[in-house]
């Protein structure tokens, strides 16, 4: 029988397992017969009496391409020991192993081989220098290895602008890529990749737009990887215009691009047309993976934008999309800040696995939807788990439930525990303390923590005087505000309340002139609706929908149902410390809030659930009023105010009336 050459052994052997790298989470039968051939090969080559380069030179390949770098070194040491001389394919790649071991020493030693054996002039050595010395030592030696090399390429050239990126200088990074330019060097997408993003580093739309040129001026415009970085460079250049522009004209797109393009869209407030957009992708069939569902789920975290966070959850499971412990964080969030509690706490209660987000997020949850008490239980829970090591944003949270439920006691006991309070936990102590009506308290809080001047504590405190109406102490932190905040047109519209509350008119006129003065716009209010997937936009004392009639007589019916109930003994809420300068001066049936909710008990089937938002706080008058329709009508109506969810149901509401 012939005998194979023992080279020929080797590279019959190889090419069965040096592309498969090995991977624990296979069978372990699999990975042990990986280990077989390697262990074979090994042998395969102490055999052969005089073996070349490339019987070792595969070997240190293969041990690089299954993750072993520690091994290729040990490879390249026995080859040296034999005596055997490396060739220019052998020194990249063990410079390589010598990097991804950072064994700076051992790459060094390989660097004096390069010049050794001839190979310093090598490009392939080059680069895997620059590299090597640029991640383990600094990127001035990387350059200094450029500097001082007998020829270099724009590859060369585009690694050393990567490290400087890796090192936070873009500004260096940029004058590589300009160099580049001026030597007439190559340019190759890589390089107008790198190039791009230093441009979303420096946030300069006008280096962007000259690396765009360059790379229409190359051909290479339209390279999917170039064109995907040249869409995520305006895009953090904010330039969404010019990013959708290009989109638009990509001759094919993958589904990075429409993920790029997604999430530009979602960071720049336009969720419908990121909406729009996921619709598009999904009709190319181009299946979204767990990136693109968490970049589009923002956009339905909204109360009138429910519908297709649910839609986009349905397509999830029927078309079998992995739903990873990120994507199922998400959709709990989106669930959450879109007004659903209980799918919010179905999708928790379903997570095999779960992390602190997930955890914070639903004790977050159930605060924002006035169920303090079970976020305080879902906490003592989690504190079950061992593992968790509670960090600022879970403390944050549990606090934020505290509040909702009123538990002086258990906020302070939890506040204790904090290594390093956070002006957010600070501020929520405050607003514990004012609601509970423990101003003494909360005063002398205040001063041990040292936060007599932020603005985001006195606001804490004036809700407690909004709840325990405490007009006095009210007044003073108002004035307080505007002195902190002499340009913010919403602190005297507070003061200018609480005037017209006390018929202090020449005050009232006097700020009204201040205001318009100083060129300041206070808030206008409005609330909205959705409903057959149109939004419904209300403003104070509105008349312009078509259905105004209807809305208005439906409101004065109400009113006058609830009176008949009430035996005509209304209490009228205070507008003391209300941030709404229109609204005092308004009919409560023309308040936006109110003609919204009346909008969607005409529009809305019987017994279904009204869901509204508005901008500004709910007023005390339409608290108290849609508490009363709640029970009226036997229907739930929520609405989102950016403090909370006010789930009002039968006569009650969520907040407890402490809002």
């Amino acid at each position: 029988m012939a005998v194979l050459p023992s080279s020929i052994h080797v590279h019959l052997l190889l090419p069965m397992y040096k592309d498969e790298p090995i991977s624990f989470n296979k069978p372990k039968l699999q990975h042990r017969a990986i280990l077989n051939k390697l262990d074979l090969a090994h042998k395969v080559v102490d055999k052969i009496p005089q073996p070349k380069a490339y019987a070792w030179n595969q070997l240190i390949q293969t041990h690089l391409s299954n993750n072993h770098p520690h091994n290729a070194l040990s490879v390249y040491h026995g080859m040296m020991l034999r005596g055997i001389r490396p060739d220019h394919h052998t020194l990249p790649r063990v410079l390589t192993a010598s990097r991804l071991c950072s064994n700076l020493a051992f790459g060094k030693q390989v660097h004096a081989h390069a010049f050794k054996f001839g190979f310093s002039s090598d490009l392939y050595v080059i680069t895997a220098l620059i590299e090597l010395y640029g991640r383990l030592h600094a990127v001035e030696t990387a350059k200094w290895v450029l500097d001082n090399a007998p020829t270099s390429n724009s590859v060369a050239r585009t690694i050393l602008a990567k490290l400087y990126l890796v090192d936070n200088k873009p500004h260096l990074a940029i004058e590589i890529f300009n160099q580049m330019l001026r030597l007439t060097a190559d340019i190759d997408p890589l390089a107008l990749v790198t190039a791009a993003g230093t441009c979303s580093l420096l946030k300069s739309l006008q280096q962007a737009r000259k690396v765009h040129q360059i790379a229409r001026e190359c051909g290479l415009e339209f390279h999917l990887l170039v064109s995907n970085s040249l869409m995520k460079m305006y895009i953090d250049c904010d330039s969404l215009e010019e990013a959708r522009s290009l989109f638009d004209a990509m001759p094919s797109r993958d589904l990075i691009s429409w993920t790029e393009m997604i999430q530009g869209h979602v960071k720049n407030g336009g969720y419908n047309e990121a909406l729009k957009l996921f619709r598009l992708m999904t009709k190319a069939r181009i299946k979204p993976d767990s990136l693109t569902v968490t970049s589009i789920l923002p956009a339905c975290a909204r109360v009138p934008a429910h519908k297709q966070g649910k839609e986009l959850h349905a397509y999830l499971f029927r078309n079998g999309i992995d739903m990873n412990l990120t994507v199922q964080n998400a959709f709990m969030d989106m669930y959450v800040k879109s007004g659903f509690i209980e799918l919010a706490s179905n999708v928790f209660t379903s997570m095999v696995e779960r992390d602190l987000i997930s955890w914070t997020i639903m004790i977050s949850g159930y605060s924002l939807h006035g169920q303090g008490a079970q976020g305080l239980g879902l906490f003592l829970e989690m504190e079950q788990d061992s593992s968790l090591e509670i960090d600022e944003f879970t403390y944050a949270a549990i606090l934020h439930a505290c509040v909702t439920a009123c538990r002086v006691d258990v906020g302070m006991s939890y506040f204790d525990r904090i290594k390093a309070p956070t002006v957010t936990h600070c501020v929520l102590m405050v607003a514990l303390l004012a609601r509970a009506g423990l101003f003494n308290d909360a005063r002398t809080f205040i001063k041990e923590h040292q936060i007599e001047n932020r603005v985001e504590v006195l606001r804490a405190l004036l809700d407690g005087c909004r709840i325990h109406q405490q007009v006095t102490m009210g007044k003073r932190i108002v004035e307080q505000l505007c002195e902190l905040e002499p340009l913010n047109a919403e602190n005297y519209v507070l003061l200018s309340n609480w005037y017209a509350e006390n018929a202090k008119w020449d005050m009232v006129d006097k700020l009204k002139t201040t205001i318009k003065d100083m060129g300041l716009k206070p808030k206008r209010a409005y609330s909205w609706i959705e409903f057959r997937n149109k939004v419904h936009v209300f403003g104070t004392g509105d008349v312009s929908h078509p259905r105004s009639e209807m809305i208005h007589w439906k409101l004065q019916h109400l009113m006058k149902k609830m009176e008949e109930e009430e035996g005509g003994d209304r209490s009228s809420s205070i507008f003391s410390f209300h941030d709404v300068d229109e609204e005092r001066e308004c009919i409560l049936i023309g308040h936006c809030e109110m003609l919204a909710v009346s909008f969607g008990l005409i529009s809305t089937r019987e017994r279904a659930t009204v869901r509204v938002t508005k901008n500004l706080r709910v007023c005390g008058s339409c608290h108290d009023f849609t508490k009363a329709i709640s029970k009226i009508v036997e229907r739930e109506i929520i609405i989102k105010d950016p403090n909370c969810f006010h789930h009002f149901k039968n006569g009650h509401c969520s907040c407890g009336d402490l809002w």
